[in-house]
């Protein structure tokens, strides 16, 4: 199977301490630099108030030139702080955000599924909206801290006028502080709802994707849609009650901002009249009173931007921290070894038995579909092992000894219905770039004909899902995929079903010369294969019912020519 992942996060803020954690130097510079930034915009108004004392103080152009050149210095400062300390934080973010996405991709692209009740389309919402906010963690945290550097700044320098307008600053900051927590929590909650609504809106049209083809076939496309329209709805309508929320957690932070800015400049203003600060300290507490709106504001918000992200990070944990569905192995299969079935029952399959020896051909005609398909998904190890009765073994050694990875590279299932990617036919063929079988695997599956249709030949686009292909087009194409990988044991499930039997004789006789001395074991009805077989397997109620060359069944049995007579 798969190697346990030690470093499974537990919870959503287990993702956020890992997060702050890789990125401690770069919060530390950014943190530093943008503390630099806010404590420059602080200065600002501080310089100015000196400025106005000192100028109709001294009334010295000497005294007026050093105090511009101090606002310079400020204001290059600013500048600098800003942009590196910007530019530091938000590279961090993308990186990290990379580094969530790729690591959710992982867990759907593993070969062991996991048990978390989430559909691709959901899984794919996770792996970008909620990777980036959670992210987002590594820009809250360097922007609270300096935010709380401007506003201590600011305090201080109100106090050293006049303990009374410091002690409004601090008193009027926290309490601002204690009503957005409240609001905050609220919005993280409409925020989770709010991502599984988008999410679950998402895995439906993944669904109807999948499945416009045969929807328009028998008229059912308007009930898919009306079906997704109701979904999208409820998603519409709780992302309307977060902006509700959002707005009125906005809308009451700039209003208590705006109170405390009034109350610190009437405040200045009533303590100027009274003699007790002077008219450069009154501007520079004016200058602050307008300056503190911008970091409180900015304060205020850091709450909602953490429960945002706690609330992605929970989301990730459920795909992250999600346990195996099975007990990974660790063994190997031996090389060229056999692919034996040994009293497998698992749905429709009752106690079957096979084998089929390395380097032989041999074809499964199943009466029933369902038992195709459930055989398939056994081999596949779409089924756990501890899951059925009976044993499958590859190279002489259980598949639940083997690791998945091992499996993979040894054994070869190629789905009945093979995804076709965008890209081109190359792509689609030999997707690693590494196989060495191309032009034969393109002529065994008799693509030849695609490719020889289109000027760029296999480098021509396939559109997603081959869109542009017709289905005989992307059966090849798969088959092609699957003969390219060359691998020592190949699978195939009804490999020719969309073709004509022209093509299907061609294809039989193919498929049977590439996989001369490799062990092929075919699931099909296809009278072309089951003559290509070395022998044929009868799959009927869900046990192998006979066994011989396809050309002795049809002479001896009757029901054997019915099923397999087209």
């Amino acid at each position: 199977m798969t190697t346990p992942d030690t470093q499974r996060p537990r919870a959503g803020s287990h993702i956020l301490r890992t997060a702050l954690r890789r990125n401690v130097g770069a919060m530390a510079w950014g943190t530093l630099l943008m503390g630099l930034y806010q404590a420059g915009e602080t200065a600002f108004p501080i310089a100015l108030g000196l400025i106005v004392e000192h100028t109709m103080r001294d009334r010295s152009p000497q005294a007026l030139g050093v105090s511009v050149a101090a606002l310079a210095v400020i204001i290059t400062t600013v500048s600098l702080s800003w942009r590196f300390g910007m530019r530091i934080l938000q590279k961090a973010n993308t990186t990290e955000a990379h580094r969530w996405r790729v690591r959710v991709a992982g867990r759907g692209l593993q070969p062991v599924a996991r048990d978390v009740d989430l559909k691709s389309g959901e899984v794919l919402t996770i792996a970008t909206e909620d990777a980036d906010q959670t992210a987002d963690i590594i820009e809250v945290v360097p922007l609270l801290i300096s935010s709380l550097v401007a506003v201590v700044i600011a305090a201080v320098a109100l106090g050293l006028a006049d303990v009374r307008l410091g002690l409004l600053v601090i008193v009027g900051t926290v309490a601002i502080l204690s009503v957005l927590s409240v609001m905050s929590r609220r919005i993280g909650s409409s925020t989770r709802e709010q991502q599984a609504r988008v999410a679950r809106a998402g895995a439906k049209v993944a669904d109807l994707i999948i499945g416009l083809r045969p929807l328009h076939g028998f008229g059912g496309n308007h009930a898919a849609f009306r079906s997704y329209r109701e979904i999208s709805t409820e998603a519409k309508r709780q992302s309307v009650t977060v902006a509700r929320v959002s707005g009125v957690y906005a809308g009451t932070a700039l209003a208590l901002n705006a109170v405390l800015a009034a109350a610190v400049t009437l405040t200045a203003g009533w303590l100027a009249c009274r003699g007790r600060i002077g008219i450069g300290e009154l501007v520079m507490a004016v200058g602050l009173a307008q300056f503190i709106m911008e970091p409180l504001k900015l304060f205020s918000e850091m709450p909602k931007y953490v429960m945002i992200a706690r609330a992605s990070a929970e989301r990730m944990a459920l795909v992250l921290a999600a346990p195996p569905v099975t007990t990974p192995g660790t063994e190997r299969p031996a090389a060229g070894g056999d692919l034996e079935v040994d009293g497998v029952r698992h749905g429709a399959l009752r106690k079957v038995r096979f084998r089929v020896r390395a380097g032989e051909f041999v074809a499964v005609a199943a009466y029933q579909p369902l038992a195709a398909a459930d055989l398939a998904a056994v081999l596949a190890l779409n089924v756990p092992p501890d899951t059925y009765e009976g044993t499958v073994r590859v190279g002489g050694r259980d598949l639940a000894e083997l690791a998945v990875e091992e499996v993979r590279e040894h054994l070869l299932v190629n789905p009945y219905d093979g995804e076709i990617f965008a890209g081109t036919l190359r792509s689609n063929i030999d997707p690693s770039g590494t196989s060495r079988t191309v032009p034969e695997a393109v002529e065994a599956s008799m693509l030849t004909d695609v490719v020889a249709l289109h000027r760029e030949g296999l480098d021509y686009a396939v559109r997603d899902r081959g869109a542009n292909l017709s289905g005989g087009q992307r059966q090849r194409l798969s088959l092609a995929r699957a003969l390219a990988a060359d691998s020592e044991v190949l699978v195939l499930r009804d490999p020719t079903t969309a073709v004509d039997a022209v093509t299907e004789q061609l294809i039989a006789r193919g498929v049977a010369k590439l996989r001369r001395d490799r062990t092929t074991l075919v699931i099909t009805s296809s009278p072309a294969l089951l003559d290509a077989a070395d022998r044929v397997l009868v799959l009927d109620e869900g046990v192998i019912t006979a066994e011989d060359t396809h050309r002795n069944l049809l002479a001896t049995d009757e029901a054997y020519c019915v099923a397999v007579t087209r």
